[in-house]
């Protein structure tokens, strides 16, 4: 008896020796990215082909390198689901994202010029505080014509904020493709 306890004993010494030198071999690997996500069963995915943004007011603010970051990763794969950024006024969908975190870290920044935003604010030289963030993504598709909610998705560790940039981009890009990966829903049948 105390044979079989002492080779388990051993067995989850070195169980345990194994996860700790691989946990020290990659401590950079990023945390799992969960997705979720819902939709209108009655709306018709495959009439929308545009989209434009807006912003959802109770969304946390981002940094303006990480809302670059965030938007073009979700206009490359929103093309490859044959959505196209609307040029005008008029679009099929209404897309707005939302951050909410439990993590957070004060940046400062400033505006230099320019205009950004879908209202087309332009900036002058003035110093903003901001919020840099890792948490979850959540991606909102409004129905332009019926101005109601079609599609939501939410992508948990979606921006690592303390990543360098080529990561944050890689890990920013994975939780968005996989976010996205069940856009369009199935046709109904």
């Amino acid at each position: 008896m105390c044979s079989r306890i002492g080779k388990f004993g051993f067995l989850v010494f070195m169980l345990s020796t194994v996860a700790l030198v691989a946990a020290a071999q990659f401590p950079q690997l990023a945390p799992m990215q969960g997705t979720t996500y819902d939709f209108d069963k009655s709306a018709n995915f495959y009439n929308y082909k545009t989209y434009k943004w807006v912003s959802i007011p109770s969304s946390e603010q981002l940094d303006e390198l990480t809302i670059g970051q965030l938007t073009g990763t979700l206009q490359v794969e929103l093309a490859k689901r044959n959505l196209t950024k609307a040029e005008g006024e008029t679009a099929d969908l209404y897309i707005g994202y939302q951050v909410t975190t439990g993590k957070q870290k004060p940046s400062q920044s400033e505006k230099i010029g320019g205009s950004y935003g879908s209202a087309g604010a332009s900036g002058s030289a003035s110093a903003a505080v901001t919020t840099v963030h890792t948490g979850v993504l959540t991606i909102l598709m409004y129905d332009a014509v019926k101005k109601q909610l079609v599609w939501r998705g939410t992508v948990s560790n979606a921006i690592d904020a303390d990543a360098k940039p080529d990561k944050k981009q890689d890990h920013m890009s994975r939780g968005i493709e996989k976010l996205l990966k069940n856009y369009p829903p199935p046709k109904k049948s």
